[in-house]
């Protein structure tokens, strides 16, 4: 990322940036900023975008080619063309020989680096992942967000609100801005605000229903279900969403057996360490054998639906039911 900014300090650009990875709100983010420092205001004849897969390219090769006007670079924007993992050779073929005035921009959520586009793009150009975020960093981005807006938060509502919605920094401006807006008149913001405004993810009321099963507490877990399917969840989602979790439970397990701490669990398994912590907790609630048993026993369950042997709805409660069942 320091690589771009220094490029729009120094005006001295790449014919090609590729932004790539899962953090979508950094990605706009350095795309504007390489947009507003490429272009005039309201410069549209330069600037050409293209959105998705099927992405024309003799198009964008003609259109590389053609001088800009009346200014010093033509912009081509492409986004989430998939062409760094199949198809793009054509492109990688032309990219030695772009024009310097030209700059093209592309954002993709995944990259195949052994791609011939993606080993052009890199060397004619910045190729810089964004992936998500550590703890730390999301913390004092927020605390910065909301010290524009004058107002205050505890490190533990902080937390109670990063655990509603995740790490994706996109997720968490919007719910940030439902947050000022709720406490206009206040300058702190405490965890019944949280509660009272912050949507909670999916897979967060997922953690919370395997929670459940793991306390024992079938009528909760199954509430919780009921809630997600009121929410128009699918069935089959819940259940990917549910096995995936009992594979995160499985993995927790097996890390902290080997004496391993919530930060070296969270690095091996993706979990910010805030977050392992809970899932630590939430692993002991069940035997190594009742986890492998569960993940076996969704995927059963998925191949019975698909062939139609169970109900859906019918699959995701036998589940719930069997795991929360009190153990003798």
């Amino acid at each position: 990322m320091r690589t771009i900014l220094e490029d729009i300090k120094t005006q001295n650009f790449r014919s090609v940036y590729l932004l790539y990875g899962e953090e979508a709100y950094l990605k706009n983010q350095y795309r504007h900023k390489l947009l507003d420092a490429l272009l005039s205001e309201g410069d549209t004849v330069n600037c050409n975008v293209y959105e998705n897969a099927d992405v024309p390219l003799r198009e964008i090769i003609d259109l590389a080619e053609t001088m800009p006007f009346f200014a010093d670079h033509r912009v081509i924007v492409v986004n989430g063309s998939g062409l760094f993992k199949k198809n793009g050779e054509e492109l990688a073929a032309y990219l030695p020989g772009i024009p310097e005035s030209t700059v093209m921009i592309f954002t993709e959520q995944e990259v195949d680096k052994r791609s011939k586009l993606y080993k052009a793009a890199k060397e004619k150009g910045r190729a810089v992942e964004f992936a998500p975020q550590d703890e730390e960093t999301l913390i004092k981005w927020i605390l910065s967000l909301l010290k524009k807006e004058d107002r205050n938060i505890t490190r533990q509502t902080l937390l109670l609100f990063l655990e509603k919605t995740g790490t994706d920094m996109l997720n968490i401006a919007q719910e940030l801005e439902k947050l000022v807006c709720y406490t206009t008149g206040r300058d702190v913001i405490t965890d019944e605000d949280v509660e009272a405004v912050c949507t909670t993810r999916v897979t967060s009321r997922i953690f919370d229903m395997i929670g459940a099963i793991a306390e024992r507490r079938q009528k909760k877990a199954l509430d919780l279900y009921y809630d997600l399917l009121t929410l128009k969840e699918p069935p089959m989602r819940i259940l990917f969403l549910i096995a995936r979790q009992f594979n995160l439970l499985l993995q927790v397990k097996e890390l902290k057996k080997k004496g391993a701490d919530n930060k070296q669990i969270g690095a091996k398994t993706g979990l910010p360490p805030f977050i392992a912590g809970k899932y630590v907790t939430q692993a002991a609630g069940f035997t190594m054998s009742e986890l492998r048993t569960a993940l076996e026993d969704c995927v059963s369950y998925e191949e019975k639906v698909k062939t139609g042997r169970m109900n859906d709805v019918m699959s995701v409660e036998i589940l719930i039911i069997k795991y929360s069942a009190k153990k003798a």
